[in-house]
C-alpha cells in the first residue's frame, strides 16, 4: 500500500501572554515577553491507502491540534506534512457551515470548502440527502438543527466527497445509534476502495472496531504506534493513574455510614493489573480494602453494578453468597470478588458497602455510589444484545 499521508517532526508552540501589552513589548523591543505551551513535540508517522488510524489520548494531550495541523487549518511551528490526494475533516461541530443558509445551500458551501466543485455536488446531492436522512428538513436554515442533525449533514458531505483521506474528531459520539451505525458501515465500505480514515475518538470499542492501528498522544508527544490492543492497554493504564486520583475524591463525598468498618480503596483488576475498560467476557476482579474499629463476627460485604442510566445491572455480597467473615479491631482486610464480566458494551459504576446484616438497611458500616467508573468494550467473543450475554445452547431438531 502506498504513503498518502507523511507527518515529520511536527511540532506546534503557543504562545502565552499574561497581559495583552505584553505582545506589544516582544515587537517594538524585541524582549521575550510570553511563555511557550507545545500542545504537539516532534510527532512522525505515515499513513497508507486503504488504511484505519486511531489517534487515541486525555484530554489536552494535542489530538484536536494535530488534526488541524493534518487538514491545513493550522500550520505546525516547526516539521512538515506531505499528502497525496484531498482531504475531508470533520473538526468540530459546525465547522464549514452557515447557519443562516438551509441545508441544501450548506451542502453546496461546505462541499466548496471540501474541493468540491458544483458538477460533482450535483452529482452527489441525492445521495448525501438520503444518507443524511434529512430531507424533511433539507430546506430548512440549520439553525434549528439539533447537533445531531448538523452531524448527519456534515458526516453526510465529507463521505461522499471525492477525498482519499477522511478525518473524523469524535463526531460519531454526537448522532444517536442507528446513525453512528451506518456512518461505521459507511467508513468500512470507502476503506474497501482504498481510501484512508484518520479516526479520534473516546469510544474505545469504536477505536478497536474502526482501526487498524493507533497512535497514543501524552502532553503533545506520541507515546506508542501499535496495535489496538496494545496501544489501548496503554491508555487504560493512563486512565487507571488517573482514576486512583478521582477515587479518593468520591469515597470522600458520595458515601454514608457509622464507619465502624471503614473502605480505604476500590479497584479494578484484569490480569493483576489495575484497569477501568475490560472487554465483555474478561474474567475481572473487584478489590476492596478495609479498616474495622471493631470486633464482628458477621460482616457482610457486596457490590453493586450500575449501567450509565442507574439501573441495577448485577448485585450480591458475601451474605448472599453464604460467606461469613469475622472481623478484628484494628485489622485491615482485603476482599476481592472475582467473576467473568459477561455485561454488554457500555459505561457502568460500582457502588461498595459493608454492612453487619445480609442488607444495609438496619444498619450500614460504610456505604460508597459509585465508587468505581469502568467501560466495557467489544470483546473477540460473539456478540449479543442486550445487558448481559446469558451463553445459551441452540438445538434445532426437524420433527419428520
Amino acid at each position: 500500500m502506498s504513503v498518502v499521508l507523511s507527518v515529520k517532526n511536527i511540532s506546534k508552540e503557543f504562545k502565552v501572554y499574561e497581559r495583552e501589552s505584553d505582545r506589544l513589548k516582544e515587537i517594538f523591543f524585541g524582549k521575550k515577553c510570553h511563555k511557550s505551551f507545545f500542545a504537539n513535540r516532534d510527532i512522525s508517522f505515515d499513513l497508507r491507502s486503504g488504511e484505519s488510524l486511531g489517534i487515541i489520548g486525555l484530554n489536552g494531550a494535542g489530538k484536536s491540534t494535530l488534526l488541524k495541523i493534518i487538514s491545513g487549518v493550522l500550520a505546525p511551528s516547526s516539521g512538515t506534512v506531505e499528502k497525496a490526494g484531498k482531504i475531508a475533516a470533520i473538526l468540530e461541530l459546525g465547522a464549514g457551515f452557515n447557519y443562516d443558509l438551509n441545508g441544501i445551500e450548506n451542502i453546496y458551501f461546505n462541499g466548496y470548502l471540501l474541493g468540491m466543485d458544483r458538477a460533482y455536488i450535483d452529482a452527489n446531492l441525492q445521495n448525501i440527502i438520503e444518507f443524511s436522512e434529512l430531507k424533511d428538513f433539507i430546506n430548512l436554515p440549520i439553525s434549528t438543527y439539533s447537533s445531531g442533525m448538523v452531524v448527519r449533514l456534515a458526516f453526510s458531505i465529507a463521505i461522499f466527497s471525492d477525498a482519499s483521506i477522511f478525518i473524523i474528531d469524535e463526531a460519531l459520539s454526537v448522532g444517536d445509534a442507528h446513525f453512528s451505525q451506518k456512518c461505521v458501515k459507511k467508513l468500512k465500505e470507502i476503506k474497501q476502495l482504498g481510501k484512508s480514515v484518520i479516526f479520534v475518538s473516546h469510544d474505545l470499542n469504536a477505536l478497536k472496531l474502526l482501526c487498524d492501528r493507533i497512535i497514543l498522544l501524552k502532553s503533545g508527544r506520541m507515546v506508542q504506534d501499535g496495535n489496538p490492543s496494545d496501544v489501548l492497554d496503554t491508555y487504560n493504564y493512563l486512565i487507571s493513574e488517573i482514576s486512583k486520583e478521582d477515587e479518593e475524591i468520591r469515597i470522600s463525598e458520595n458515601n454514608y455510614g457509622t464507619k465502624e468498618v471503614e473502605i480505604l480503596q476500590i479497584s479494578m483488576q484484569k490480569d493483576g493489573l489495575q484497569t477501568t475498560t475490560v472487554s465483555c467476557g474478561d474474567e475481572v476482579k473487584f478489590s476492596v480494602k478495609l479498616l474495622s474499629d471493631l470486633d464482628s463476627d458477621n460482616a457482610s460485604i457486596g457490590i453493586l453494578i450500575k449501567d450509565k442510566f442507574g439501573q441495577d445491572v448485577y448485585g450480591t455480597n458475601t451474605g448472599l453468597l453464604g460467606a461469613k467473615y469475622a472481623f478484628k479491631k484494628g485489622e485491615i482486610y482485603d476482599v476481592d470478588f472475582k467473576m467473568r464480566l459477561n455485561i454488554g458494551v457500555g459505561l457502568y459504576t460500582l457502588t461498595v458497602a459493608v454492612h453487619p446484616d445480609e442488607t444495609h438497611i438496619n444498619e450500614c458500616y460504610h456505604w460508597i455510589d459509585n465508587a468505581l467508573n469502568f467501560e466495557v468494550i467489544s470483546g473477540e467473543q460473539k456478540e449479543f444484545v442486550g445487558l448481559c450475554r446469558l451463553e445459551p445452547i441452540v438445538e434445532i431438531k426437524n420433527e419428520r
